[in-house]
């Protein structure tokens, strides 16, 4: 069901009398499967919304006024509440190598080209009927995000661990036929796609550039639950993968004016080498699937240290209060040297010392050293007896609709644990408004529970964040 969460003033559905917990039914006679339909079906001049409320059926014109919004928010993007399942088996799947006892949601196995179109997913494309081909068709869903792994089939085949799989340059051309744009990734496993395999994916995808757009290098993370004998890269390997993602990359430069290519940011970290610069990502916004993310943080803190904590006397230390003396920075064991660097730098300007302390991720195994994917009971019994006055955990581990780590462990548990208040952070400068009283993400040991907007929009599916 379409049920409305909220009605933005002054849009057209405000101004057609719709409101929280009408059940949208149609939009000009389209009877609407989610929020793709309302958007593409409400793209018109005059609007026609079918709606029930309190179990009676209503019908009601409007006119857009150009460049009116529909202002709906739903309570759910997909009206039938289920996510499209994934029908493949990659040895490299999260879903596969989880731990026991997580969060229920962990064991989903997500593949719904509805939410590649609308947040960014990637899928696999091998679970689509003929009617999804023809609705991404006609309503232009584009751009998808493709995992492809291995253009060859059957390695392609091998990767995803599915013989039936389709030829994934016959349904990426197809696309492309229809005017549908691609992003695509390749999650690297050595033995697996690595190496030559590697080169003719890469080679094939640029085949159909501009139509695919991109194509993301993906370092596999393989936990100490996996099961399939496959093995993360040797530092030498991932070096290699550099090498060649920048032979590419200059390549294509001369023949495209882009990259085409990248490499996400833990290829970098792992070989202790400087994160390009942003304009290497030629404009794309592939933070999500960790392509970027720490050159994001680097020139944010950039900004913070020219803006915020700039001294008005260059001899002279800003003024810099704060209610806490001290303060503990989590993080993963990868990004923790990149923290550590920031921290000392702030301290240095404010005089305010930060620790920077890198959790050891003993719940999915040492190999696993993102952010993102920490326990809440890991941070716990790796901080007991050695925190500061204030705890600052990623925001990003508790990127769920209820505000909880992978373990169920929510940042009010931390706090409680620890007797300590614990605040949620991204970047350098949601550190410095936790230190100065600005960040509302921020939870106290003896406060009631309070349901904050930790979650970003677009659902909550694992990622490797940092």
């Amino acid at each position: 069901m379409g049920i409305i969460q909220s009605v933005e003033p002054g849009s057209l559905a405000d101004r057609a009398g719709l409101r929280a917990g009408d059940d949208l039914l149609a939009i000009n006679g389209h009877r609407l499967r989610d929020v793709i339909d309302a958007q593409f079906y409400g793209a018109e001049d005059r609007v026609i919304f079918r709606f029930a409320r309190a179990g009676v059926e209503h019908e009601i014109a409007a006119q857009r006024d150009f460049g009116q919004s529909l202002g709906i928010t739903f309570q759910h993007p997909t009206f039938d509440i289920d996510i499209r399942r994934c029908n493949n088996l990659c040895p490299f799947c999260f879903v596969l190598q989880n731990a026991p006892r997580m969060r229920r949601a962990l064991y989903i196995k997500d593949d719904d080209y509805r939410y590649s179109f609308l947040f960014g997913h990637f899928v696999t494309l091998t679970n689509l009927s003929d009617e999804d081909w023809a609705r991404i068709a006609e309503q232009r869903l584009t751009p998808l995000y493709v995992s492809v792994h291995a253009t060859d089939l059957e390695t392609r085949r091998k990767c995803l661990r599915n013989p039936n799989a389709p030829d994934i340059m016959a349904q990426l051309r197809w696309l492309a036929d229809h005017g549908i744009a691609t992003h695509t990734q390749v999650v690297v496993t050595p033995g697996l796609n690595d190496g030559e395999r590697l080169e003719e994916t890469v080679r094939q995808l640029a085949t159909l550039y501009p139509h695919v757009m991109s194509v993301s290098v993906v370092p596999v993370g393989l936990t100490q639950h996996h099961k399939y004998g496959y093995r993360p890269h040797t530092k030498a390997e991932a070096a290699d993968t550099l090498r060649r993602v920048e032979a590419w990359q200059a390549e294509f430069r001369r023949a495209f004016g882009v990259r085409f290519v990248y490499a996400t940011d833990e290829w970098y970290l792992v070989t202790g080498r400087r994160v390009p610069p942003e304009r290497a990502y030629d404009g794309l916004a592939l933070q999500e699937n960790g392509l970027g993310m720490v050159r994001d943080f680097l020139d944010e803190w950039k900004r913070v240290r020219r803006t915020e904590l700039a001294a008005s006397d260059p001899s002279r230390l800003p003024t810099f209060d704060s209610p806490f003396r001290n303060a503990t920075l989590v993080t993963g064991t990868l990004f923790a040297p990149v923290l550590a660097k920031a921290a000392r730098e702030f301290t240095q300007i404010t005089g305010v010392p930060l620790r920077v302390v890198p959790v050891k991720n003993r719940r999915l195994g040492e190999t696993i050293t993102v952010a993102g994917l920490l326990c809440g009971e890991d941070v716990i019994g790796q901080l007991t007896g050695a925190t500061g006055e204030l705890i600052i955990l990623p925001r990003i581990m508790f990127d769920h609709p209820n505000g909880i780590a992978l373990d169920d462990v929510s940042p009010t548990d931390i706090a409680r644990a620890l007797n300590r208040p614990v605040a949620l952070a991204d970047r350098m400068g949601d550190v410095v408004d936790a230190l100065t009283g600005k960040n509302r993400l921020v939870f106290m040991p003896q406060a009631d529970v309070a349901q904050l907007p930790i979650a970003r929009e677009g659902g909550w599916a694992i990622e490797k964040y940092l």
